[in-house]
């Protein structure tokens, strides 16, 4: 028995944030019915193509179900209430008051269902100055200052990989409130509305610039914080090939190994007195070798130094295999496998039974 699998979800999300929350329910367990118009929501039409079904849509919804309801017909709510009557939680991604336009915000709702958990997402959340303003991950990085810890002034700006705002502003919150209130509703009976807003968790992430700042009287700015550019021991430093060398050398004895594997002249070890000077020396070796070397040199060397790896490279990487990650699979209606998005789920909780399941059809579900 899952932890999870005595629970009927129903997502009314689209996209990346809500979807992901109810995949990690999934995995542990639950039922999940996703919400959706006829035709499908937008991502089932979003390339690549995995056979018949959108693969960013695939490696998000495997093993729901999906019931296909216009919500703004005169009978959504005479459909969806038996449905409603049962649930125990209700993720939804609409912009705020769009539920209640629609007859299905969280006080008509709690009326037929008390123990019902209702989830909202996003962007800025239910209430404030910016609750109606659109946005995406990048937004919502930029305006939490998350973006401007590691950027500097006239300096080219990488655009970050990593969907930040979405997945560990939306997703994962989410399904830790969620948590949260069915233990809460364990001891009290009662649901709840769940306000997460994706932005609310950028501060979060400059943890370290908060307390610099609130300990000296000045926040750093632009790549002068420790863990973004201010320390020539922890960075990204190019090698003679082209490609990158991930340093996270912080403690003294890490950065000892790492100095002397690189040769590091000894008047620029100390990087307290000239941080710059020791960076550029730091650079220039590092220049001098192509990443194979500094793979094969530093990384057996346990002095938390990484040749970075493109994405093909980390999906070869034994140490994924071992740990399962890839083991999860989705197979979509035309018959054609992928890998699902791995998910940080203790193994304790996941269903032990095989790893394939089906990605849904457009209203497989039945009212």
């Amino acid at each position: 028995m899952q932890p999870l699998s005595d629970l009927l979800v129903l997502d009314f999300s689209t996209l990346l944030p809500g979807p992901l929350a109810s995949l990690f329910l999934a995995e542990a367990g639950a039922r999940i019915v996703r919400i959706e118009r006829p035709e499908g929501e937008d991502m089932r039409r979003f390339p690549p193509r995995l056979g018949e079904t959108s693969a960013p849509f695939a490696v998000l919804n495997r093993g729901k179900t999906s019931l296909a309801i216009d919500l703004k017909a005169p009978d959504a709510m005479q459909c969806l209430r038996p449905w409603i009557e049962k649930a125990d939680i209700l993720i939804e991604q609409f912009r705020p008051g769009v539920m209640e336009r629609l007859g299905f915000g969280h006080v008509a709702l709690r009326a037929i269902n008390p123990r019902l958990i209702y989830c909202s997402i996003s962007g800025y959340g239910q209430e404030g100055p910016r609750a109606l303003e659109a946005g995406h991950d990048i937004n919502y990085q930029a305006i939490g200052g998350l973006l401007g810890q590691s950027l500097k002034q006239g300096e080219p700006a990488p655009l970050p990989p990593p969907l930040v705002a979405d997945i560990a502003g939306g997703a994962m919150p989410a399904v830790l409130n969620i948590l949260l209130a069915l233990r809460e509703r364990d001891r009290a009976g009662q649901g709840c509305h769940l306000d997460i807003a994706m932005a609310d968790a950028m501060p979060t992430f400059a943890w370290y610039g908060l307390a610099q700042g609130q300990a000296s009287g000045r926040y750093p700015q632009g790549g002068e914080g420790l863990l973004t550019g201010g320390s020539p021991r922890y960075g990204l430093y190019e090698t003679a090939d082209g490609w990158f060398l991930a340093v996270g050398a912080l403690e003294e004895k890490f950065w000892t190994t790492f100095c002397a594997v690189i040769g590091l002249e000894e008047g620029l070890r100390d990087d307290r007195h000239q941080p710059e000077a020791t960076r550029a020396g730091v650079a220039a070796l590092i220049a001098a070798k192509p990443a194979e070397h500094w793979r094969r040199t530093l990384e057996p060397r346990d002095c938390c130094c990484t040749v970075v790896r493109t994405l093909d490279e980390a999906l070869a990487d034994p140490h994924l295999t071992a740990r399962g990650l890839l083991d999860r699979q989705a197979e979509e209606p035309g018959g054609r496998r992928i890998v699902s998005t791995p998910l940080p789920l203790a193994p304790v909780f996941r269903d032990a039974a095989p790893a394939l399941r089906a990605v849904p059809p457009v209203g497989d579900e039945t009212l």
